[in-house]
């Protein structure tokens, strides 16, 4: 087995352990990107007459194999390879011969390790995206099923203004879908085609045309200039993760106003038996286990962007084997949110209010009266305000 820095002294396994951590793992959900990242270098290598009509077929032919059969289950990333840009690299020259090691020419594992990343997270913030819809229109329905159902607004953890449940639930609506728009955003930094800049400083002595890989690729825009390319690593991670952390945190939001409502003494709601669980020694117990995880969750985003910002904040310019370090809380950070993403509209499906159990304080309709008395009366709000607040007064 070859790597692809591999000058052929002997590499104790503890550092290989160490140096590779759970890369070889990771790697696996960016091989498809890798491969089209790589098929895409090669053509572009061909465009610039430095790989012949043959050599290109070759290549091409052999990584879409390489990529079917990954796909399919038949490989795996092994440790001994490190991560995908090894295995792909060494699969195809064991299929190709020679042949595979010209694919290397004017990249580096460093522009190669960010391209594939990055189409990885194109794919992985549109499926966000999606996911935040398909919350807000189960938001939505559990808003049309109640229709103008009374639900008290809560201030300071006390019933202050009267409000409905087709407002509460159109609230956090809305707020999702804001996140679903801040995730759109994102693919502003993620969209910057960062090969050709190789380990950071360009390709001297070999012309390579690093639009041609944009447009094949589909990125906006070259990220120029070379020099830049290391020093934006961790930010499309970073504000990714800021953007799921906003999602989760509504939607933990949102879990937390059902957990309470779900309690004896709110009586708002029940939750739907297939998405709760029992307990192991209360026989009477059902627990709403998905909406406390969903709770939980928003922690688990804002703990992976803090890991991803921690990595970066330090480092002088260049590239450094920190950065190696950002795939764990980014995958970690996304695959949660995609969890409950995937869990939550469902869960949403089978809420139902209970109208008989949900009763207003008298008091809740104080501002209203208060407002009504300077529309009817035309007096200065504070006075009404202490007309009101004296007439509730007399009432208790």
């Amino acid at each position: 087995m070859t790597r692809l820095w591999d000058k052929g002294t002997a590499l104790d396994a503890r550092v290989l352990a160490f140096t590779a951590g759970d890369d070889y793992v990771l790697d696996n959900r960016l091989v498809r990107y890798e491969i089209q990242a790589s098929i895409a270098h090669a053509e572009m290598l061909a465009a610039q007459g430095l790989l012949t009509a043959q050599y290109l077929a070759q290549i091409r032919e052999a990584l879409t194999a390489i990529g079917g059969e990954h796909a399919r289950g038949v490989w795996r990333i092994s440790l001994e390879q490190e991560d995908c840009q090894t295995a792909i690299e060494n699969l195809l020259t064991l299929r190709i011969g020679a042949t595979g090691g010209r694919l290397h020419a004017g990249r580096s594992r460093n522009d190669q390790v960010l391209a594939a990343v990055r189409l990885y997270l194109r794919d992985a913030a549109d499926e966000l995206q999606r996911g935040a819809a398909a919350v807000a229109d189960a938001l939505d329905a559990l808003a049309s099923r109640h229709d103008a159902m009374v639900l008290p607004g809560y201030t300071h953890m006390q019933q202050a203004m009267p409000s409905s449940v087709a407002l509460w639930a159109q609230g956090f609506a809305a707020e999702v879908r804001d996140d679903a728009e801040g995730l759109a955003l994102t693919q502003r930094r993620i969209g910057k085609n960062p090969l050709g800049s190789a380990a950071g400083y360009g390709t001297p002595n070999l012309e390579l045309d690093r639009e041609e890989t944009r447009r094949r690729l589909g990125f906006a825009v070259i990220q120029e200039p070379v020099t830049a390319v290391q020093l934006s690593r961790g930010k499309a991670e970073a504000q990714l993760l800021f953007e799921i952390t906003l999602l989760a945190q509504d939607m933990g939001r949102l879990a937390a106003d059902l957990l309470l409502f779900y309690t004896q003494e709110f009586g708002f709601v029940t939750l739907p038996a297939a998405f709760t669980t029992g307990s192991s020694i209360m026989p009477q117990k059902r627990n709403p286990d998905v909406f406390e995880l969903v709770r939980g969750r928003a922690s688990v985003a804002q703990a992976a962007l803090n890991e991803v910002l921690g990595i970066t904040q330090k480092l002088s310019s260049g590239y450094h084997r920190d950065l190696q370090l950002i795939k764990p809380p980014l995958f970690r950070g996304i695959d949660s949110c995609l969890q409950t993403l995937e869990i939550l509209p469902s869960a949403l499906d089978g809420v139902t209010f209970r109208p008989e159990n949900i009763r207003l304080d008298p008091g809740i309709h104080a501002a209203a009266a208060a407002n009504a008395l300077v529309a009817k009366e035309g007096i200065p709000f504070r006075e009404a305000y202490r007309r009101v607040a004296a007439k509730l007064k007399d009432s208790q």
